[in-house]
């Protein structure tokens, strides 16, 4: 059987005769995530892949006492010739004083005495990809956190837990408390430059955050809800289902039908406050969209352009929720921009031709305007 701790995340295996009187015996433990090994058909051998951040998921095989494995595969050996970074496992309180933890991935050889820009990507409970390989590509939707770290980035993703009625507030008291908390722990942190990222309900949740607090120099928001008050009477194109099932019962946890707690419903999207936003956003949403109706992002955006804030919307046309994982033109570009953006507004570079003047319908085959 296969064993994860959840306060340290070690991992490995244990040989169990469903015996409720006799504690599992522990085989194989260590600070990797391991996949469910598989024996060969006509031998006692055993293959599995381990791997932690720094560690790509080669292939060890062992006998089935599992002593002496052996490591039999070196897929990923150019990753020596790159900058890659570190991850430790961190905690703090939230504004309720629950303590949670998160992961916090630090640039190759650091100095302390310098002052380095932090992305906060986040979804729900992140916390257990601790020991996740992640080969720098491009994305589908979110920040690539060894791309990131690489390029002299700190990235932190805290975990989120929630309260019945209140996303928008519990994101908030998870997320802000953790960046302060980081910020205390690791003066290597530029407080000035911090930007936020998500997709999806991490999305939604940039989307609000940044009608609560200015301390975010940028954010990029992957297909928000922006109003639950039009989306809630929607439908989610690819399955056919009415949205409000998941306002009442599911992850957005509102609670309850709009008609019996509107108020819960204006107070949780970030539309109602568009006028408080002073944070530059970068949004994708795309018109293939069957998860969030793109008219969420479409609302948004035209409520910062009527209110004068600094809002750029990408929508890459035929897509869905997430660029396709075979769209690699679109992934690079989504990737290129998101990077260019962060780039500017937390290490100060060039504004890239995109921003400055956007981009007509006409020109998007023949001019990237990067």
């Amino acid at each position: 059987m296969s064993v994860f701790e959840e306060s340290t995340k070690k991992a490995g295996y244990v040989y169990s005769d469903f015996n409720k009187e006799k504690t599992p015996t522990v085989i194989m433990e260590g600070d990797y995530f391991f996949t469910a090994p598989k024996k060969s058909k006509n031998s006692k051998m055993i293959f599995y892949t381990r791997q932690n951040y720094q560690q790509y998921p080669d292939v060890w095989i062992t006998t089935t006492d599992f002593e002496s494995p052996e490591q039999v595969t070196n897929a990923n050996p150019q990753q020596k010739n790159y900058k890659w970074g570190s991850v430790s496992l961190v905690e703090w309180k939230n504004n309720d004083a629950i303590t949670l933890q998160g992961l916090l991935y630090k640039p190759e050889n650091f100095d302390p005495n310098k002052k380095y820009p932090m992305v906060v990507y986040f979804y729900e409970l992140s916390s257990d990809t601790y020991h996740r390989h992640y080969a720098p590509q491009p994305s589908r939707s979110t920040i690539n956190r060894t791309l990131y770290a690489s390029n002299d980035y700190f990235v932190f993703v805290p975990d989120i837990i929630y309260k019945k009625g209140l996303p928008g507030e519990s994101a908030y008291s998870c997320i802000v408390s953790g960046v302060e908390n980081m910020i205390k722990q690791y003066p290597a942190i530029d407080a000035k430059h911090i930007a936020l990222q998500g997709q999806s309900w991490g999305g939604y949740q940039t989307a609000y955050l940044i009608t609560q607090t200015n301390m975010f120099a940028a954010a990029m928001a992957g297909a928000p809800v922006s109003n639950m008050t039009s989306a809630y009477g929607g439908i989610r194109w690819e399955t056919g289902i009415s949205r409000m099932f998941q306002y009442e019962h599911t992850q957005s946890r509102i609670g309850e039908t709009i008609w019996g707690n509107l108020d819960a419903y204006i107070k949780n999207s970030p539309l109602f406050y568009a006028d408080k936003v002073q944070t530059p956003l970068l949004m994708m949403h795309n018109d293939n969209d069957g998860a969030v109706p793109w008219y969420q992002g479409i609302e948004f955006f035209t409520a910062l352009r009527r209110l004068d804030k600094p809002v750029w919307m990408l929508n890459y046309n035929g897509e869905p929720h997430n660029l396709k994982a075979d769209s690699w033109g679109n992934r690079k570009d989504l990737s290129t921009r998101m990077k260019q953006f962060f780039d500017h507004y937390l290490k100060g570079e060039k504004t890239p031709e995109w921003m400055l003047k956007g981009r007509l319908n006409l020109e998007k085959e023949s001019n990237k305007a990067y």
